[in-house]
């Protein structure tokens, strides 16, 4: 059975973007955590991106320090889990939780 996705485009192209929330530092630290996502981003997604799919790539903490080879394992393995059909695993709320005192980042 051959599922399709009514939000894929049609050429099969695909496109991706980047975020990184406040959390995880000042403006230098989060381009930095940016320009480690894009270029993951350029060398990965054109060999195992889904095609006409958008990919959406969220900076996380200790995404700066974290190897890059790491990134790049992890990148690959949610990949294999969306062209599998498989969310992502759940995550372990941080030390704040969710709806914590400073919800908005303020």
């Amino acid at each position: 059975m051959l599922l399709v996705n009514p939000l894929a485009r049609a050429d099969g192209s695909l496109r991706f973007g980047v975020t990184v929330t406040k959390r995880i530092g000042n403006a230098v630290a989060r381009n930095r955590m940016k320009r480690r996502l894009r270029a993951l981003a350029r060398e990965i997604l054109p060999l195992q991106g889904i095609a006409g799919a958008d990919h959406v790539l969220i900076g996380r903490e200790n995404g700066i320090e974290r190897d890059f080879a790491v990134l790049r394992q992890e990148l690959e393995a949610a990949l294999a889990r969306a062209a599998a059909g498989k969310g992502d695993p759940p995550r372990r709320n941080g030390p704040r939780g969710r709806g914590g005192a400073k919800a908005h980042g303020r």
